[in-house]
């Protein structure tokens, strides 16, 4: 038990340490490509707690000032427990995007970004 205590603890860390290393997106240079905004969205993520091999795909687009137009939209959510757990993910990953706002686009990026609707899966980590 104290084992597996141990490797969820190393995981935890490790998971920490490499979105410590991720500059945050308003004090990053401006984001090029659309993996770029992805990398960026997902430093943000911090999923809920007991929520193993869980996920939620929003949708939403973005002004170009990096900015959304309108709140994300939730098109599919793979959450193991009732109705409140479920939602608490959703908010979860909806909070995370929220906070990462605005981002800031490179000039070409934030050309062809606007109005296009992007998704982005959050992610638990799998057991």
């Amino acid at each position: 038990m104290a084992t597996r205590t141990a490797t969820k603890m190393i995981r935890f860390l490790t998971m920490a340490a490499a979105l410590l290393a991720v500059p945050l997106p308003a004090v990053a240079a401006s984001l090029n490509s659309m993996n770029d905004v992805g990398a960026a969205l997902l430093a943000c993520w911090a999923p809920p707690a007991n929520t193993d091999n869980s996920s939620v795909t929003l949708s939403f687009s973005f002004k170009r000032d990096g900015t959304l137009i309108g709140p994300p939209r939730t098109t599919a959510i793979h959450v193991i427990g009732d109705d409140a757990a479920r939602m608490a993910y959703v908010d979860a990953a909806a909070k995370a995007l929220q906070n990462c706002l605005p981002l800031s686009f490179s000039p070409s990026l934030a050309q062809g970004v606007a109005g296009n609707i992007f998704t982005l899966q959050f992610n638990s980590p799998k057991k």
